[in-house]
């Protein structure tokens, strides 16, 4: 089965950004990143579909983040920026609606 492995989070300050990438499920999947802050369900933050590349936001990031995708390297990235202490979470991609197993996941930490 094909594993999502994501990479690119860390720690940075309020104000700062971070671009996510993602080996993605295949070609002809929507794909999306959600998140999961400590205490809190996993919720999405933004999908994008493969082959026309239309992208759908949650409200709290929408103007901030950039969800994209990179059909030669089969990848999917989100570029965030004007990153908020709110925004601290697990960073998970899927496809969208999630279908496959949850990778690992990668920590995104704004300090304030």
């Amino acid at each position: 089965q094909v594993q999502l492995v994501e990479s690119g989070g860390g720690l940075v300050q309020a104000g700062g950004s971070l671009r996510l990438s993602c080996a993605a499920a295949g070609r002809n999947f929507a794909m999306g990143w959600f998140r999961q802050a400590p205490g809190k369900e996993r919720e999405f933050v933004a999908g994008i579909t493969w082959t026309y590349g239309t992208t759908t936001y949650a409200g709290s990031v929408k103007g901030r983040f950039t969800i994209s995708r990179d059909k030669a390297k089969n990848t999917v990235n989100l570029q965030m920026d004007s990153l908020k202490p709110e925004d601290t979470a697990v960073y998970y991609c899927n496809t969208n609606p999630p279908t496959m197993q949850w990778g690992q996941g990668t920590q995104v930490t704004v300090s304030s």
